[in-house]
C-alpha cells in the first residue's frame, strides 16, 4: 500500500513549528517523517537528546522515522555496522545511508538486533542481488531515491525509471520526493529551489507531482523533501485517490448534466483492444444509455491531445462513451468536446493501461 511522508529538518526551525508540522501530517494519515543527521552540526550528547524527542513526537504523531546517514555520522555518534545501540537509543526507525561502508558492512547492518531498517540510495547503481545472495537480510531492507535542491540536477524520467524497476523488481519498498511549491521552504542545505527527485516536477503542483509518481508505480512512499508544506497541500495529497490514475480537467462552460455525470463517472476503464489514438472508456454507454447527449457545435473537426470527448445523439450505438484524445486528429460532430486536460496532466496519459482504471477530476 501507498503511503505519504513528510520531511522536518529541526536544526533549521523550532521546536514548536516542527512538531506540530508533525503532528499536523500525522493527523491527516500521514505514515512518514524523514529527516536529515548529515547537515547536523550539534554535539554527539545534544543530537542524541534532541532527537530522541523528536522521535518520540513523531511515533505519538503515527510516523516512522528515517534519517540520513553516512559514515561520518556514524563515527560523530560512535556507530558502527555492527553497533547501532545509539540509533535505537534515538528511536529512529530506518536508517538512510547515504554512503556505504563495503559489501561485508552493508549486509552486516541489515543483521542488526533492534529492527531497524536500512535504507539504500535508488538513485545509485547497487548491486541487490549481491547484497542479499550473501546473506543481507531482504526483510530488513529498503530504498530511497535522492533529492535535488540544485535546478537543472534532478533525475531525468527515463534513469529513475531504469533503476527504480530494479530494485521493485526485488521486491524491495522505495521512496521517492516531491517538492512543495510553497514559498520559503527549506531542506537541509542552503539551497531553496524545491526538493524534487524528478526534475521535471521541480515547478508542478504537488498533487501532479503525486499522481504522476503514483501512475509510474514504481515507488512505495512518496515524501515532501521540503518544509513546511502549505496547509493546503498536505490536505490534497492527503485526499488524492492512489488507488487509480485520476487526470484534471477543465471543463466546457456549458456541459449538459448527462455529460458531467458520464465525465466524473468513478469506473472508467481503458479498453483492452486499444489503440494509440485515444483512451476509450466504453462502459458509460451502458450505464447511461436512454439518455439524450445533444450535438454541441464547434468551430473545427481537429481534435487535440488532452481533449476529453463523450459520444453523442449522432451516433446512437455508441452514445455516452468517453475518450481522451492522444494524438491531434480530425473527428465529425458525432463527438462532443467536454474539455481539456489541465497544464501539464498529459505527462498522465502513456500511464494509462489496457483494462487500466483512471478517473477525470476537476
Amino acid at each position: 500500500m501507498k503511503q505519504l511522508g513528510i520531511s522536518v529538518y529541526p536544526e533549521h526551525t523550532t521546536k514548536e513549528k516542527a512538531y506540530a508540522y508533525m503532528e499536523k501530517a500525522g493527523a491527516l494519515g500521514y505514515k512518514r517523517v524523514f529527516t536529515c543527521f548529515l547537515s547536523v552540526t550539534e554535539s554527539k550528547e545534544d543530537t542524541i537528546r534532541n532527537f530522541k524527542e523528536f522521535c518520540d513526537v513523531a511515533h505519538k504523531a503515527g510516523l516512522i522515522v528515517s534519517a540520513d546517514t553516512n559514515p561520518e555520522v556514524f563515527r560523530k555518534l560512535d556507530a558502527t555496522p555492527y553497533d547501532l545501540s545509539v540509533f535505537h537509543e534515538i528511536g529512529l526507525d530506518i536508517i538512510r545511508l547515504d554512503g556505504h561502508f563495503g559489501e561485508v558492512e552493508d549486509i552486516a547492518i541489515t543483521h542488526n538486533p533492534y529492527g531497524i531498517r536500512i535504507e539504500y540510495n535508488a538513485s545509485g547503481t547497487i548491486g541487490i542481488e549481491n547484497l542479499i545472495e550473501c546473506g543481507a537480510d531482504e526483510e530488513n531492507m529498503c530504498f530511497c531515491s535522492n533529492f535535488f535542491p540544485q535546478r537543472f540536477t534532478g533525475m531525468g524520467l527515463d534513469r529513475y525509471t531504469q533503476l527504480t524497476s530494479r530494485y521493485k523488481k526485488a521486491g524491495m519498498r522505495v521512496a521517492s520526493f516531491v517538492t512543495s511549491q510553497e514559498k520559503n521552504t527549506f531542506g537541509p542545505w542552503p539551497v531553496y529551489d524545491g526538493l524534487p527527485t524528478l526534475e521535471m516536477h521541480r515547478d508542478l503542483p504537488i498533487d501532479l507531482q503525486l499522481r504522476h509518481l503514483n501512475a509510474i508505480n514504481l515507488c512505495q512512499d512518496i515524501l515532501i523533501g521540503n518544509c513546511f508544506a502549505s496547509d493546503e497541500e498536505l490536505k490534497i495529497l492527503a485526499d488524492t485517490d492512489l488507488t487509480k490514475i485520476n487526470v484534471k480537467i477543465e471543463t466546457v462552460p456549458d456541459l449538459t448534466d448527462t455529460e458531467r455525470e458520464i465525465i466524473f463517472w468513478d469506473r472508467h476503464a481503458h479498453r483492452d483492444d486499444c489503440n494509440d489514438l485515444i483512451i476509450r472508456s466504453s462502459w458509460p454507454r451502458v450505464v447511461f444509455r436512454g439518455r439524450s447527449i445533444p450535438v454541441r457545435k464547434r468551430s473545427t473537426n481537429l481534435v487535440h491531445r488532452g481533449d476529453v470527448l463523450i459520444v453523442n445523439d449522432n451516433l446512437e450505438h455508441y452514445r455516452g462513451e468517453l475518450w481522451i484524445v492522444l494524438k491531434d486528429m480530425e473527428v465529425n460532430d458525432s463527438y462532443n468536446v467536454v474539455g481539456h486536460l489541465r497544464d501539464h496532466e498529459e505527462i498522465l496519459l502513456d500511464y494509462i493501461k489496457p483494462r487500466g482504471l483512471f478517473g477525470i477530476i476537476e
